[in-house]
């Protein structure tokens, strides 16, 4: 059985500081969990920045590059950066970081969505910043990712030589990454992740998952590698469920606060050393970054 690719994402556009005091902020606490997450065994970081002050989401070009010069300084772990940004962001902001720094390996929603966080507000009332009940409560917020802004992204960050992490949170969004297959601006294979358990795109039942996994069988044949990303309380079980199957997981404080019930992960650290031990538990290798890159064809750091 092939190895499995573990992805760590160590902060977000989704949660905010006062959620949990182990969310990293700066650049040099997001830098550190990269790469604390890539010696526990994660091959790929996805990565957010967040306002120093207030830790709002940002897309200042400036705090990547921060962030880079410290995790390349220390680490051979695949860097992918954000193209999703932030629902609030318009896609010239969410795409700016990766025109200018032309990464290995970016991130690209496939479709337009609802997207409901405002559940959250029942369980997190002790909120410190005025953005971030703004930010939770927005009952009318919609994640735009338009048929053109997907094309406009995937010619200017692929003629830079950029490849993508195609974020999938609903069957048709695998329909819509194959129709650009289909159209050439896409070459496999392809590096599908699968979103589950977020209100407004599929859920997390393991039929769910596998409905997933059977889809991009049938419309990408053996051109794919396929990850999971459960969010919240579906993190661990998505993941488990992931590399069950012989394939790929990512974790990480972007996607789930938790180490269990009731119980805040001190770090992505923590996240990505239980999905390696349920990996090895399934007499699986974890996929160093030179074998992500050769399974994704990226270019190199």
């Amino acid at each position: 059985m092939k190895s499995a690719i573990i992805t760590c994402a160590p902060t977000g556009a989704i949660h905010t500081p006062s959620m949990s005091p182990y969310l990293p902020v700066t650049p040099e606490e997001i830098a550190a969990e990269s790469l604390a997450a890539a010696a526990a065994g994660a091959a790929i970081v996805h990565l957010h920045v967040r306002d120093p002050e207030d830790g709002h989401p940002v897309q200042d070009v400036g705090l990547f590059r921060e962030v880079l010069a410290i995790v390349r300084d220390s680490s051979d772990v695949v860097i992918n950066l954000t193209t999703g940004g932030s629902p609030h962001m318009t896609v010239d902001e969410r795409m700016q970081p990766a025109v200018e720094l032309a990464p290995e390996l970016a991130s690209l929603n496939m479709g337009t969505m609802n997207f409901g966080l405002y559940p959250m507000l029942d369980r997190f009332t002790d909120l410190q910043h005025d953005w971030e009940r703004a930010h939770l409560g927005n009952k009318a917020l919609i994640f735009r990712n338009s048929f053109e802004d997907i094309e406009r992204i995937l010619k200017i960050c692929g003629d830079q030589g950029t490849r993508f992490e195609f974020e999938c949170y609903d069957t048709s969004h695998m329909y819509n990454l194959h129709h650009f297959l289909s159209r050439g601006l896409i070459k496999p294979p392809l590096f599908v992740q699968s979103v589950v358990g977020l209100l407004g795109g599929i859920g997390a039942h393991i039929e769910d998952l596998m409905h997933l996994r059977r889809t991009a069988e049938r419309l990408f044949g053996d051109d794919f590698e396929w990850s999971v990303l459960g969010a919240g309380a579906s993190q661990i079980r998505s993941a488990a469920v992931a590399l069950a199957v012989g394939e790929n997981a990512r974790v990480g404080l972007e996607d789930s606060l938790w180490d269990g019930p009731g119980q805040l992960a001190e770090s992505s650290r923590v996240q990505v050393e239980r999905v390696r031990s349920i990996a090895e538990a399934l007499h699986r290798e974890v996929a160093s970054p030179m074998e992500a890159r050769m399974r994704l064809d990226l270019r190199g750091s």
